[in-house]
């Protein structure tokens, strides 16, 4: 989910984003299929991730990562790109899970999330492995609290939903999502260094470590500012919203809000 509509293009791995109906590779074990939901919040729209043991290319059974929203003809389509073994979500938000449950009363897969609510329980911080494909699942909350990312050791890649996106800022979706995590959760993905990064939205990249440097120079940019808002005498998020984001598409003031609200809460409170 995109915070802002400023520009953070970089260097892509497999070619452009751009909305297609078939399956796109983008590393020896990853392609992308892009879910037709575009928008301000989306980007181009939900990428659904399709993982494959090397070498399987087109065949083979596979491990979906994020179906997307409920829409039919791109869930079919991802069903066609199986056969699928899993489903894993990064995170509970419908541009991402929605589709879960048609998913698998198409291919009778199960899904697995953080929260339980949308399937049985991710192992955090272990190894998991189907399809002959190996996961790292990495905790990573704070854009929302059930934000996870997964690590493809195979590839040297990390597919982060929406706690990194392909391109812009995302969200700290406030009261959910919290900023003392969020920059704990950039931290730990800075330590994935030169791996490819495969994101919820927008354009894969090289060098998750440096797109998550850049994401923490960015927060406490945004922090100082914020900061300073309040002292200019901002008294409410919506007033700090119209300092801070002066600059960026007024459609996504309420989202901006969301995280000024979380970086207000982090001001006050502290990284907690």
């Amino acid at each position: 989910m995109s915070e802002t509509a400023k520009q953070q293009n970089g260097p892509t791995l497999g070619g452009s984003s751009g909305a297609s109906a078939t399956v796109r590779p983008v590393t020896a074990s990853a392609a992308v299929l892009l879910a037709p939901n575009p928008g301000p919040m989306t980007l181009e729209g939900t990428n659904t991730w399709v993982l494959r043991a090397p070498g399987a290319a087109g065949g083979g059974p596979a491990v979906v990562v994020d179906p997307g929203p409920l829409t039919e003809q791109h869930l079919v389509a991802v069903a066609a790109a199986g056969p699928v073994e899993l489903i894993l979500l990064t995170h509970g938000h419908s541009d991402h899970s929605a589709g879960a449950p048609r998913l698998a009363e198409l291919t009778g897969a199960p899904v697995l999330a953080l929260d339980t609510a949308y399937g049985h329980p991710l192992p955090v911080g272990e190894d998991l492995t189907a399809a002959g494909v190996r996961l790292t699942v990495i905790a990573t909350p704070g854009h929302s609290a059930d934000s996870v990312s997964f690590y493809l050791p195979s590839d040297d890649a990390v597919l982060t939903g929406d706690t990194i996106l392909g391109r812009g800022t995302t969200v700290v979706a406030h009261p959910d999502g919290r900023l003392g995590p969020y920059l704990d959760s950039l931290r730990r993905l800075r330590e994935y260094g030169d791996a490819a990064l495969l994101p919820g939205h927008g354009p894969e990249l090289p060098a998750a470590g440096k797109v998550a440097q850049a994401y923490l120079d960015h927060r406490a940019d945004r922090l100082e500012e914020v900061r300073r808002a309040t002292e200019a005498g901002a008294s409410t998020p919506r007033e700090v919203v119209e300092i801070v984001y002066a600059d960026v598409d007024e459609r996504l003031w309420p989202a901006a809000e969301l995280s000024v609200r979380a970086t207000l809460d982090y001001l006050r409170d502290g990284p907690a």
